[in-house]
């Protein structure tokens, strides 16, 4: 039996969960996660949207959404900016690693350049982040024993 999803769910998720800028770690529906809850924030989520099974490897179109609560508490300015910027490294470090760092080292290899959409004033506590889409390969441990 091939553990290939596991193998690439769980490396992503220990990447993000080692990095000083994410608070929480989830990964499935985004349904699932209690947006509203302040203290879970900055949060990076795990989707794998589908797999493809090769003959030698497997590839996992994934996406990963960081986010983090914007302050607007302040009179005049918020830190929307800011939290897209810091969003955006935490991805960018992710992509990397894959690239050419620990994950790349681990199997868990892009595939090409990862595409990057920002979001705000998403769900009711208005958060802003970014949303990575991108392919993964792995090889395709499965026989046919």
């Amino acid at each position: 039996m091939t553990t290939a999803y596991y193998h690439i769910l769980d490396k992503i998720k220990e990447h993000l969960t080692n990095d000083v800028l994410v608070n929480t770690v989830t990964n499935g529906s985004l349904d699932d996660v209690d947006v509203k809850k302040q203290s879970i924030f900055p949060l990076a989520h795990v989707i794998i949207n589908n797999a493809r099974l090769g003959q030698y490897a497997m590839s996992f179109n994934i996406s990963v959404i960081a986010m983090d609560v914007v302050d607007i508490t302040a009179e005049l300015t918020d830190n929307e900016t800011d939290v897209l910027n810091t969003q955006l490294a935490i991805l960018n470090r992710l992509a990397h690693s894959m690239l050419r760092g620990d994950l790349f080292d681990d199997q868990v290899q892009m595939i090409d350049d990862p595409n990057c959409e920002p979001f705000t004033e998403r769900f009711e506590n208005y958060m802003a982040g970014w949303t990575m889409t991108f392919d993964v390969n792995i090889p395709n441990d499965m026989t046919i024993c």
